[in-house]
């Protein structure tokens, strides 16, 4: 692992000593403190719990209130859904996202510049809910936390319309950890624990964490705290994490009715992006062979760095761009390039002392002074009177931020300055008749984004660095983030959402269960460029529409849009109990949401046209069931889920403008106390409606692209060639880097003694990484092994990850990039961890 400096290290070695020293105090002072009030028996579970014993929490027994908004199972779900508990997450060694395809279905996620943001889902980008309230969107921002939560809901398709505007694909649903017991009261003393893990490449996190009952004047309390910090290297070069973590809840009883829940979260992460390898070839993939060469030097003011006006300057002051073939005489296509032209016209492309070498997985597009800072601030509030099994009354107050800073010698740079206040109340009322139970959900809210985002992406040179020596003023691209001037888009803004939706659930007694629901949003936003500091000459750039402005905001600079708009999102769902425990069910589902981008903006020429807000519709269909005293569960789903208006693009980052269908099936055994099994097929289809019956898409061109067309792509690393690709037909217009077919499960076994042992396999088929099909990714199967030694006070883990050593890669943003870049992934590595209960 290199650092940018020494002293930056040995500083963040004190932080990291000091910061645990406090995690561990505050851990060990905390528990003592409270135990002298706490009662000394543990209280009993409540009559109607259900606990399946060796399950790890895998089972669905236990409602999931943030599916459809009622506390029901699983199996009585009309969606499909998954649930990781804590017990996976610490059994199997989840550490982030692309973990959790050996546990559920649907769930495979091409890398986004190597962050774990969001998870795929679907085929498409998901979105991340915090409690049932949707967070800002995170594409790659930073990795979404795993390690803080006490349960993960994996929700395929779009959320209820009690839930709010949100994506066609899916979600997480993040469930920190508690400050009651399972059945909902304090518990009866603290507990405690304090875990140190190391892994392969100089990992090092340390996390505390104390949940208990409290007293303030002798009110009764329940409060979590938790913390991690994380030192970590990393396998690649020139990529660390060093990151601080911190959750909190606290619920109370104001009186016998009303009850208090409020806590949250703080991030604060910094690591560097992983844009993978350059000047990619199916020779690269498959041998390793790589194409070595310099690029031709351009900095000519010798601060070693290519400013937007030196790139500008190359070729006679033609810059680096080469879109399509125009400048050989051709047009949009590929097809018109040839080398004897390209030599001629844009010699500055071109590399000098071309050769070849075999290329390591270590030498990734990342050099010594990239950064991806990010703080997030997370908070929640909710009032809640009454009683679930009548009549309650909910109010929900949320927070949620992140202020983000990403720069990348190849180019690409951006910053993030945005937030979201959401006040939702929920009125839930339950009728109970002689024909069933009738459950009635009402809920105004009303949900404010303010943001601030500006990126640079219109000067992304990824062939010019030879990955063999790492970057040099040939290769280091001067940043707009570091000036202050030259992005491609500079927006600020706000927009706002006042809903109301309901929801109702007919329960009947002869096992027919009918969930229907509606939402209104009426949405009003503004959104302004900064134009003074973008870039006018940048190909990308959405250049002001006339009308937006007024003389004297051109004056200044800026271009203003306003918009408001209604829109109606609806779901309705049944499910019928047949015998033998099997539950079929349907669904049909429409859900609105608002077109962002990667810092939660939304673009003025978007708004002031009309095309922020799209919607997508739901079909889908399955069958259920859980049997031997809920000790076998399965399920099985068919879908159909598309955009309706696939003619607004959206976001290629964020929302793309899809249609996916697939299958998808899952099984969960506890066979007894000691063994868990569990299974799951995931069949996914994903293309762009508007392209499948022949057209053109927009795309960088790859190595082997240029040459099916005769051209030496060391005549071109030196820029970014890109234009428009045909599209032939169907097969074409498909999503790349997702497989149609992946295979996956898990088995754990638990002795008597403490030791339990755990494997999670995934098999991932070959699939084309870029839409051209020029380039393929080799099948894989992904093993990872654990074993673990518990007592009553101590736990012991060992995790192998990749155990059968699998060369492979992942697909990187596939809608403009995979030509270009592909992600190589990890080899076999370890993590080990202690924890100490008290």
């Amino acid at each position: 692992m290199q650092y940018p400096n020494t002293s930056a290290r040995r500083s963040h070695s004190r932080g990291l000593v000091k910061s645990l020293v406090v995690l561990m105090g505050c851990t060990a002072l905390t528990a003592p403190a409270f135990a002298q009030e706490a009662p000394a028996d543990e209280p009993a579970p409540a009559k109607d719990e259900i606990v399946v014993v060796g399950s790890l929490g895998a089972l669905p027994v236990k409602g999931v209130g943030s599916i459809l908004g009622f506390d029901k199972t699983l199996v009585e779900t009309p969606r499909s859904a998954s649930t990781v508990s804590k017990d996976q997450i610490e059994r199997f060694g989840i550490t982030d996202i692309h973990d959790l395809v050996s546990q559920a279905p649907g769930t495979f996620t091409n890398s986004f510049f190597g962050v774990s943001g969001s998870l795929d889902i679907r085929g498409t980008p998901g979105e991340v809910y915090f409690r049932g309230m949707r967070r800002l969107d995170n594409p790659g921002n930073y990795p979404t936390p795993i390690g803080a939560a006490d349960r993960i809901d994996i929700v395929r398709g779009p959320a209820s319309p009690i839930m709010g505007p949100s994506k066609t694909g899916g979600y997480i649903n993040f469930v920190p950890k508690s400050a009651r017991a399972a059945n909902g009261t304090y518990l009866a003393e603290p507990k405690a624990e304090i875990e140190y893990t190391r892994s392969s490449w100089d990992g090092n996190v340390l996390s505390a964490s104390v949940v208990g009952p409290g007293k303030i004047g002798g009110h009764e309390f329940g409060f979590s705290l938790y913390g991690s910090v994380t030192d970590s290297g990393s396998y690649y070069r020139n990529i660390f994490t060093r990151q601080t973590l911190l959750q909190a809840s606290f619920v109370t009883d104001l009186t016998t009715d009303l009850r208090l829940e409020f806590g949250g979260m703080y991030q604060n992460y910094k690591g560097v992006q992983n844009g993978g390898w350059n000047r990619v070839t199916q020779d690269l993939v498959d041998k390793g062979t790589y194409t070595t060469g310099h690029a031709k030097p351009l900095d000519t003011n010798g601060d070693g760095k290519i400013s937007e006006g030196e790139a500008q300057a190359a070729n006679g002051g033609n810059g680096l761009g080469t879109f399509g073939s125009f400048f050989c005489g051709g047009g949009i296509l590929v097809s018109g390039l040839n080398n004897a032209c390209i030599a001629t016209n844009r010699p500055d492309n071109g590399l000098t002392g071309v050769g070849t070498a075999t290329l390591s997985f270590r030498d990734v597009l990342t050099g010594t002074d990239d950064k991806l800072n990010s703080i997030v601030k997370t908070g929640y509030a909710d009032l809640i009177w009454g009683d679930i099994d009548d009549l309650e009354i909910k109010n929900q107050l949320f927070y949620d931020a992140y202020s983000n800073l990403n720069e990348n010698a190849y180019g690409f740079s951006q910053f993030a300055d945005s937030y979201v206040i959401e006040d939702k109340i929920v009125v839930s009322k339950k009728f109970k008749t002689s024909l069933g139970v009738i459950s009635i959900q009402a809920s105004p809210a009303i949900r404010y984004t303010n943001f601030k985002h500006a990126d640079d992406f219109g000067y992304e040179y990824f062939g010019r660095v030879d990955l063999t020596e790492g970057y040099t003023p040939l290769s280091t691209r001067l940043l707009s983030t570091q000036t202050d001037t030259g992005y491609s888009s500079y927006f600020t803004g706000h927009y706002t959402d006042a809903s109301f939706g309901m929801m109702s659930d007919f329960d009947f007694n002869f096992g027919l269960d009918v969930t229907a629901g509606a939402r209104y949003d009426h949405l009003s936003a503004t959104s302004t460029a900064n134009i003074a500091k973008m870039d006018p000459t940048n190909f990308f750039i959405n250049l002001p529409t006339p009308g937006l402005t007024t003389p004297a905001q051109l004056a200044q600079g800026y271009s203003t849009a306003t918009d408001s708009k209604g829109a109606w999102s609806w779901s309705i769902s049944a499910n019928y109990k047949l015998p033998f425990g099997l539950v079929p069910y349907g669904t049909i589902a429409r859900q609105s949401v608002i077109l962002v981008g990667q810092g939660a903006e939304v673009d003025p020429n978007n708004v002031y046209n009309h095309s922020w807000v799209t919607a997508s519709k739901l079909y889908e269909g399955g069958i259920k069931g859980s049997w031997l005293d809920n000790r076998l569960y399965a399920a099985l789903s068919i879908y159909k889920q598309d955009r309706v208006d696939y003619a607004t693009g959206g976001s290629l980052t964020v929302n793309q403008a899809v249609k996916t269908t697939g299958i998808e099936g899952e099984v969960r055994w506890s066979v007894d106390k000691h063994l868990l099994v569990t299974g799951a097929y995931t069949h996914t289809k994903v293309v762009y409606p508007s392209q499948i019956n022949g057209g053109i898409l927009f795309y960088y061109y790859g190595a082997d692209l240029l040459k099916a067309n005769g051209v030496n792509p060391s005549l071109l690393y030196g820029g970014a060639p890109n234009g428009y690709i045909p599209v032939p037909n169907a097969t074409y217009a498909e999503r790349p880097g997702i497989p149609r077919n992946l295979f996956s499960g898990t088995a754990t076994y638990a002795f008597n003694n403490g030791i339990a042992l755990s494997v999670s396999a995934s098999h991932v088929p070959s699939v084309w990484a870029d839409y051209p099909h020029t380039l393929k990714l080799p099948a894989y199967t992904l093993v990872d092994l654990g074993l673990s030694y518990d007592t009553d006070h101590w736990g012991f883990r060992v995790n192998v990850k990749n155990a059968l050593d699998q060369r492979y890669f992942r697909a990187n943003f596939v809608e403009l990039y995979a030509s270009q870049n592909v992600l190589p992934e990890l080899p076999r590595s370890f993590q080990a961890s202690v924890k100490y209960k008290f």
